[in-house]
């Protein structure tokens, strides 16, 4: 390779950011950063700025990027600090750039991630929810745009590695019966139901395999990642809800399998470090050192598999459900979702009850067609708003 791919890191500051930019850190004659960008960790954005010299970074406001400017002019940096969506926007499809990084958390990803696609792009996609929200839309603008999709989430890499590679023919006509994601478990598989009413924050992000943000952890502590991972699934790899099965595997070293017709069962295997899928992202369809250690199947020892309980895990139920029935529904389970897990880590809100409010929302509006962008921020926006409702009504 001549010349270094350029990559824009969409939420450099959260766990995949920083694992990406590890990555990269270690093959400098191969990628080169050329943008970032953070919400809330201004002062870990600067440092990252100054270590990795973007071009430009991205934060939310004007205010943030003043002061943010002037510390690294001050500094000797020559970084340029863009702001909000448009400056998001502009990094994720900026001509120079070879591959996008889309890290953001959450309904604030989409926009940028589809400017990226649109661009035409290598998209390493970390932000489920854009597929979640948007899954048709999604799709069908990297089929127009030529843009290549890659998974980071480690399951559905997984699944990536392990399909054939004309697996976009469609998943019967290449021999595949059912794609199993592997779920954990999290924190509370073997908690007794009664005591999940007490769970604290804290204990909710203490996730026993992975290190991850807050908001993820606890959408792992419920299972809805999963659930918003099965959704993320279908839409990637052209599958029923039916097609994707849910194994509650506590080791996290096989990260999921594919069941073909004549009996065989494929698997990705690897210690639970995300370094792995975005290294393999990053070069494929090369291979690259992500600094991962290797795999130690004589300490691991043993490998445990089991049905997920879904009286324990209800936001499972329900993300399968959503995909079902289609429409505005995985939208509006989405937002709903991220409505209830800011209150709970606000400590509005009890953890049994972050379930109980998705479903009461999801109770009241009717599953729409979403046939354009303003469609899923419509359903995202209403669902949001209903969510807010049921939190004040509970308060009263």
């Amino acid at each position: 390779m001549s010349q270094p791919q350029w990559i824009t890191v969409l939420g450099a500051t959260g766990s995949i950011g920083l694992s990406t930019l590890d990555v990269i850190a270690r093959h400098p004659e191969r990628y080169q950063v050329f943008a970032m960008s953070g919400y809330s960790r201004l002062t870990e954005l600067r440092a990252l700025c100054l270590k990795h010299t973007p071009r430009y970074c991205v934060v939310p406001n004007p205010i943030a990027a003043d002061e943010l400017q002037r510390s690294l002019q001050a500094a000797g940096c020559a970084t340029e600090v863009l702001v909000g969506e448009e400056g998001l926007c502009q990094v994720a499809a900026a001509p120079e750039v070879d591959a996008v990084m889309a890290a953001i958390v959450g309904a604030a990803g989409l926009r940028p991630t589809l400017a990226a696609v649109h661009a035409g792009k290598k998209i390493l996609l970390a932000n489920k929810e854009a597929l979640v929200m948007s899954g048709a839309l999604f799709m069908q603008a990297v089929q127009r745009s030529g843009s290549v999709l890659l998974p980071i989430d480690s399951e559905h890499n997984a699944i990536f590695q392990c399909l054939p590679q004309d697996f976009a023919r469609g998943l019967t006509a290449v021999g595949v019966r059912r794609i199993l994601l592997t779920a954990s478990g999290g924190p509370f598989r073997q908690t007794p139901l009664a005591e999940l009413e007490q769970v604290t924050p804290a204990q909710a992000c203490a996730h026993p395999n992975w290190s991850m943000g807050r908001k993820i952890s606890v959408d792992s502590a419920t299972m809805m990642n999963k659930g918003l991972e099965l959704i993320e699934a279908c839409w990637l790899f052209d599958a029923r809800p039916e097609q994707v099965e849910v194994v509650v595997h506590p080791q996290s070293v096989i990260h999921s399998l594919v069941d073909y017709v004549d009996g065989s069962v494929l698997a990705q295997l690897g210690n639970p470090d995300m370094r792995t899928p975005i290294a393999h992202a990053l070069a494929w369809p090369q291979r690259l050192d992500s600094g991962v250690a290797p795999l130690d199947l004589f300490s691991i020892a043993r490998l445990d598999f089991q049905a997920p309980d879904e009286q324990r895990f209800p936001c499972l139920r329900l993300a399968r459900e959503a995909a079902q029935a289609g429409g505005s529904a995985p939208a509006m389970l989405n937002a709903a979702n991220e409505v209830a897990v800011e209150a709970f880590l606000q400590g509005r809100l009890r953890y049994p009850e972050i379930a109980r409010m998705i479903a009461a929302v999801l109770e009241r509006e009717a599953v729409v067609p979403v046939d354009d962008l303003d469609a899923v921020f419509a359903a995202d926006g209403r669902a949001r708003m209903l969510a807010e409702q049921w939190l004040s009504r509970r308060g009263q």
